[in-house]
Protein backbone atom coordinates (compact mmCIF):
# COMPACT_ATOMS: atom_id res chain seq x y z
CA UNK A 1 0.00 0.00 0.00
CA UNK A 2 0.76 3.43 -0.49
CA UNK A 3 2.28 5.71 2.18
CA UNK A 4 0.82 8.96 3.44
CA UNK A 5 3.10 11.81 3.93
CA UNK A 6 3.02 15.55 3.56
CA UNK A 7 4.52 18.44 1.79
CA UNK A 8 6.85 20.76 4.08
CA UNK A 9 5.76 23.57 2.00
CA UNK A 10 2.49 23.27 4.45
CA UNK A 11 5.30 23.64 7.26
CA UNK A 12 7.33 26.57 6.11
CA UNK A 13 7.40 28.54 8.96
CA UNK A 14 8.77 24.80 10.68
CA UNK A 15 12.43 23.97 11.42
CA UNK A 16 13.08 20.66 8.88
CA UNK A 17 13.97 18.28 11.54
CA UNK A 18 10.65 19.59 13.35
CA UNK A 19 8.61 19.56 10.41
CA UNK A 20 10.02 15.17 10.43
CA UNK A 21 9.33 14.91 13.95
CA UNK A 22 5.71 16.42 14.00
CA UNK A 23 4.71 14.57 10.84
CA UNK A 24 5.99 11.25 12.38
CA UNK A 25 4.23 12.06 15.74
CA UNK A 26 1.15 12.60 13.81
CA UNK A 27 1.30 9.27 12.27
CA UNK A 28 2.30 10.15 8.53
CA UNK A 29 5.11 7.43 7.23
CA UNK A 30 6.29 10.05 4.78
CA UNK A 31 7.45 13.15 3.86
CA UNK A 32 8.03 15.54 0.71
CA UNK A 33 10.41 18.41 1.17
CA UNK A 34 10.56 21.43 -0.63
CA UNK A 35 14.29 22.77 0.30
CA UNK A 36 13.34 26.53 -0.11
CA UNK A 37 15.63 29.55 1.39
CA UNK A 38 16.00 28.90 4.85
CA UNK A 39 17.92 25.87 7.17
CA UNK A 40 17.70 23.37 4.22
CA UNK A 41 18.84 25.75 1.11
CA UNK A 42 18.92 23.80 -2.09
CA UNK A 43 22.13 25.97 -3.43
CA UNK A 44 24.07 25.86 0.18
CA UNK A 45 22.60 23.06 1.93
CA UNK A 46 24.20 22.69 5.57
CA UNK A 47 25.95 19.53 6.02
CA UNK A 48 25.08 18.46 9.13
CA UNK A 49 20.73 19.37 8.13
CA UNK A 50 21.50 17.00 5.73
CA UNK A 51 23.15 14.06 7.56
CA UNK A 52 20.37 15.12 10.92
CA UNK A 53 17.43 14.62 8.62
CA UNK A 54 18.74 11.40 6.78
CA UNK A 55 19.29 9.92 10.78
CA UNK A 56 15.94 11.43 11.85
CA UNK A 57 14.08 9.68 8.51
CA UNK A 58 15.28 6.27 8.91
CA UNK A 59 14.84 6.71 12.79
CA UNK A 60 11.45 7.87 12.17
CA UNK A 61 10.69 5.28 9.55
CA UNK A 62 9.91 7.94 6.93
CA UNK A 63 10.08 7.90 3.48
CA UNK A 64 11.20 10.87 1.66
CA UNK A 65 10.73 12.35 -1.41
CA UNK A 66 12.15 15.56 -2.71
CA UNK A 67 9.81 18.52 -4.32
CA UNK A 68 11.62 21.72 -6.32
CA UNK A 69 8.63 24.11 -6.42
CA UNK A 70 10.13 26.83 -3.88
CA UNK A 71 8.89 29.91 -4.80
CA UNK A 72 11.40 32.31 -5.23
CA UNK A 73 14.90 30.58 -4.31
CA UNK A 74 16.30 31.68 -7.39
CA UNK A 75 14.56 35.01 -8.15
CA UNK A 76 13.76 37.37 -5.42
CA UNK A 77 11.09 38.96 -7.52
CA UNK A 78 9.58 36.44 -10.00
CA UNK A 79 7.95 33.27 -8.82
CA UNK A 80 9.49 30.05 -10.38
CA UNK A 81 11.71 31.72 -11.91
CA UNK A 82 13.70 30.87 -14.50
CA UNK A 83 12.49 27.62 -15.84
CA UNK A 84 13.69 25.62 -18.25
CA UNK A 85 12.19 27.39 -20.93
CA UNK A 86 13.77 30.98 -20.81
CA UNK A 87 15.12 32.51 -24.78
CA UNK A 88 18.32 33.12 -22.04
CA UNK A 89 20.59 29.96 -22.14
CA UNK A 90 21.93 31.06 -18.98
CA UNK A 91 18.94 31.36 -17.51
CA UNK A 92 17.74 28.05 -18.44
CA UNK A 93 21.51 26.32 -17.32
CA UNK A 94 19.99 27.86 -13.68
CA UNK A 95 17.23 26.37 -13.35
CA UNK A 96 18.93 23.19 -14.68
CA UNK A 97 21.80 23.50 -11.97
CA UNK A 98 19.12 24.10 -9.42
CA UNK A 99 17.90 20.47 -10.08
CA UNK A 100 20.53 18.81 -10.12
CA UNK A 101 21.84 20.50 -7.05
CA UNK A 102 18.30 18.87 -5.62
CA UNK A 103 18.97 15.58 -6.95
CA UNK A 104 22.37 15.44 -5.36
CA UNK A 105 20.84 16.68 -1.98
CA UNK A 106 17.79 14.04 -2.52
CA UNK A 107 20.71 11.43 -2.62
CA UNK A 108 21.90 12.48 0.39
CA UNK A 109 18.91 12.67 2.34
CA UNK A 110 17.97 9.08 1.08
CA UNK A 111 14.91 10.53 -0.68
CA UNK A 112 13.99 8.47 -3.60
CA UNK A 113 12.07 10.37 -5.80
CA UNK A 114 12.90 14.27 -7.33
CA UNK A 115 9.80 16.01 -9.15
CA UNK A 116 9.63 18.84 -10.94
CA UNK A 117 7.47 20.64 -14.04
CA UNK A 118 8.26 22.97 -17.17
CA UNK A 119 7.38 26.16 -16.01
CA UNK A 120 5.39 28.81 -17.88
CA UNK A 121 7.21 29.67 -21.34
CA UNK A 122 8.24 33.18 -22.14
CA UNK A 123 6.35 33.38 -24.89
CA UNK A 124 2.70 32.18 -23.06
CA UNK A 125 2.98 28.56 -25.60
CA UNK A 126 1.27 25.42 -24.13
CA UNK A 127 2.49 22.58 -25.07
CA UNK A 128 -1.14 20.33 -23.97
CA UNK A 129 -3.71 23.08 -24.85
CA UNK A 130 -7.18 21.46 -25.31
CA UNK A 131 -7.64 23.51 -28.17
CA UNK A 132 -5.67 24.92 -30.46
CA UNK A 133 -6.52 28.35 -30.21
CA UNK A 134 -5.08 28.01 -26.46
CA UNK A 135 -1.56 27.00 -27.64
CA UNK A 136 -0.83 30.27 -28.24
CA UNK A 137 3.93 31.30 -28.94
CA UNK A 138 5.81 28.79 -30.54
CA UNK A 139 5.69 25.28 -28.88
CA UNK A 140 8.25 23.81 -30.75
CA UNK A 141 10.84 25.71 -29.23
CA UNK A 142 9.65 25.00 -25.78
CA UNK A 143 9.38 21.38 -26.37
CA UNK A 144 12.86 21.45 -27.57
CA UNK A 145 14.21 23.23 -24.72
CA UNK A 146 12.21 20.98 -22.37
CA UNK A 147 13.70 18.08 -23.56
CA UNK A 148 17.43 19.15 -23.21
CA UNK A 149 16.90 20.07 -19.51
CA UNK A 150 14.87 17.42 -18.59
CA UNK A 151 17.31 14.98 -19.85
CA UNK A 152 19.85 16.65 -18.01
CA UNK A 153 18.75 16.03 -14.79
CA UNK A 154 17.79 12.41 -15.71
CA UNK A 155 21.06 12.08 -16.20
CA UNK A 156 22.07 13.19 -13.22
CA UNK A 157 19.44 10.94 -11.39
CA UNK A 158 20.45 7.74 -13.04
CA UNK A 159 24.20 9.18 -11.63
CA UNK A 160 22.35 9.70 -8.34
CA UNK A 161 20.19 6.27 -8.26
CA UNK A 162 17.27 8.84 -7.75
CA UNK A 163 13.75 8.54 -9.02
CA UNK A 164 12.75 11.67 -11.88
CA UNK A 165 9.03 12.58 -11.47
CA UNK A 166 7.57 14.93 -14.08
CA UNK A 167 4.55 16.61 -12.57
CA UNK A 168 1.69 18.42 -14.73
CA UNK A 169 0.71 22.09 -12.92
CA UNK A 170 -1.84 24.15 -13.66
CA UNK A 171 -0.83 27.00 -15.97
CA UNK A 172 2.62 25.92 -16.77
CA UNK A 173 3.85 24.86 -20.69
CA UNK A 174 2.37 21.15 -19.68
CA UNK A 175 -0.36 21.19 -17.47
CA UNK A 176 -2.09 17.80 -18.55
CA UNK A 177 -1.20 14.15 -18.27
CA UNK A 178 -1.48 14.21 -21.89
CA UNK A 179 1.35 16.77 -21.78
CA UNK A 180 3.53 14.39 -19.71
CA UNK A 181 2.96 11.34 -22.29
CA UNK A 182 4.28 13.41 -24.77
CA UNK A 183 7.33 14.20 -23.34
CA UNK A 184 7.81 10.87 -22.80
CA UNK A 185 7.49 10.19 -26.71
CA UNK A 186 9.57 12.93 -27.35
CA UNK A 187 12.41 11.51 -24.96
CA UNK A 188 12.26 9.00 -27.00
CA UNK A 189 14.15 6.33 -24.54
CA UNK A 190 15.16 8.47 -22.32
CA UNK A 191 11.95 9.08 -21.34
CA UNK A 192 11.59 5.25 -19.92
CA UNK A 193 12.99 6.98 -16.75
CA UNK A 194 10.70 9.71 -16.37
CA UNK A 195 8.15 9.02 -13.80
CA UNK A 196 5.19 10.74 -13.58
CA UNK A 197 4.19 12.69 -10.00
CA UNK A 198 0.28 13.40 -10.43
CA UNK A 199 -1.31 15.88 -8.35
CA UNK A 200 -5.13 14.63 -8.07
CA UNK A 201 -6.15 18.49 -7.26
CA UNK A 202 -4.44 19.60 -11.01
CA UNK A 203 -7.09 17.46 -12.69
CA UNK A 204 -9.61 19.22 -11.20
CA UNK A 205 -8.34 22.34 -12.55
CA UNK A 206 -7.40 21.03 -16.26
CA UNK A 207 -10.02 18.72 -16.76
CA UNK A 208 -9.38 15.26 -16.84
CA UNK A 209 -12.13 13.45 -14.94
CA UNK A 210 -12.86 11.53 -13.65
CA UNK A 211 -9.54 11.29 -10.74
CA UNK A 212 -10.11 7.79 -10.05
CA UNK A 213 -9.94 7.32 -14.16
CA UNK A 214 -7.19 8.89 -14.97
CA UNK A 215 -5.03 7.14 -11.97
CA UNK A 216 -5.85 3.98 -13.30
CA UNK A 217 -4.71 4.68 -17.22
CA UNK A 218 -1.53 6.43 -15.48
CA UNK A 219 -0.53 3.18 -12.81
CA UNK A 220 2.03 1.99 -14.32
CA UNK A 221 3.73 5.85 -14.28
CA UNK A 222 2.97 6.35 -10.91
CA UNK A 223 6.03 7.25 -8.81
CA UNK A 224 4.78 10.06 -6.58
CA UNK A 225 1.18 11.94 -6.00
CA UNK A 226 0.21 14.88 -4.31
CA UNK A 227 -3.01 14.85 -2.50
CA UNK A 228 -4.97 18.25 -2.19
CA UNK A 229 -8.65 19.53 -3.24
CA UNK A 230 -9.68 22.20 -5.27
CA UNK A 231 -13.01 23.73 -5.64
CA UNK A 232 -14.37 24.88 -9.31
CA UNK A 233 -11.33 24.44 -11.08
CA UNK A 234 -9.22 27.20 -9.01
CA UNK A 235 -5.94 26.50 -8.70
CA UNK A 236 -5.90 26.81 -4.72
CA UNK A 237 -4.91 23.52 -2.34
CA UNK A 238 -7.71 23.21 -0.09
CA UNK A 239 -8.59 21.14 2.66
CA UNK A 240 -10.01 17.86 1.71
CA UNK A 241 -14.01 18.11 2.19
CA UNK A 242 -13.39 21.61 1.08
CA UNK A 243 -13.77 21.06 -2.61
CA UNK A 244 -14.60 19.06 -5.43
CA UNK A 245 -12.43 15.77 -5.10
CA UNK A 246 -13.81 12.43 -3.97
CA UNK A 247 -11.38 11.29 -2.07
CA UNK A 248 -12.21 7.96 -1.12
CA UNK A 249 -12.74 7.04 -5.04
CA UNK A 250 -8.94 8.64 -5.31
CA UNK A 251 -7.73 6.59 -2.82
CA UNK A 252 -9.64 3.33 -4.13
CA UNK A 253 -8.25 3.89 -7.79
CA UNK A 254 -4.37 4.07 -5.88
CA UNK A 255 -5.54 0.77 -3.59
CA UNK A 256 -6.73 -1.39 -6.87
CA UNK A 257 -3.63 -0.03 -9.10
CA UNK A 258 -1.32 -1.91 -6.16
CA UNK A 259 0.70 1.87 -6.13
CA UNK A 260 3.26 1.58 -3.46
CA UNK A 261 5.02 4.91 -3.68
CA UNK A 262 4.26 7.83 -1.26
CA UNK A 263 0.99 9.80 -1.48
CA UNK A 264 2.11 13.91 0.33
CA UNK A 265 -0.70 16.20 1.22
CA UNK A 266 0.54 19.33 -0.76
CA UNK A 267 -1.51 22.32 1.62
CA UNK A 268 1.09 25.07 0.81
CA UNK A 269 -1.20 28.06 2.08
CA UNK A 270 -1.83 26.52 4.90
CA UNK A 271 1.41 27.12 7.07
CA UNK A 272 -0.22 29.23 9.31
CA UNK A 273 -1.63 26.60 10.97
CA UNK A 274 0.68 23.83 9.61
CA UNK A 275 0.61 21.55 12.63
CA UNK A 276 -3.68 21.85 12.53
CA UNK A 277 -4.26 21.33 8.87
CA UNK A 278 -1.54 18.30 8.70
CA UNK A 279 -3.55 16.62 11.95
CA UNK A 280 -6.70 16.91 10.04
CA UNK A 281 -5.65 16.31 6.74
CA UNK A 282 -4.79 13.01 8.15
CA UNK A 283 -7.91 11.89 10.23
CA UNK A 284 -9.68 12.82 6.79
CA UNK A 285 -7.36 10.69 4.90
CA UNK A 286 -8.16 7.83 7.32
CA UNK A 287 -11.86 8.32 7.15
CA UNK A 288 -12.16 8.54 3.43
CA UNK A 289 -9.53 4.96 3.43
CA UNK A 290 -12.01 3.51 6.00
CA UNK A 291 -14.71 4.12 2.79
CA UNK A 292 -12.89 3.44 0.18
CA UNK A 293 -11.97 -0.28 1.65
CA UNK A 294 -15.73 -0.71 2.84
Amino acid sequence: MFRLGYNTNGLAHHRPLDALRLLAGLGYEGVALTPDVGPLDPLAPDADLVADLRHWADELGLELAVETGARFVLDAERKHWPTLLEDDADQRARRVRFLERSVDLAAEVGADVVSLWSGRAPDGAVGDARAPADAAGEPERSWERLCDGVRAVLRRGREQGVQIAFEPEPGMFLERPAGYLELLERLGSDGDELGLCLDVGHLLCTGDLPVDAVVRELAPRLVMVQLDDVRDGVHEHRMFGEGDLDLPGTLRALLEVGYDGLAAVELSRDSHRGPDAAREALARLRAALADATR
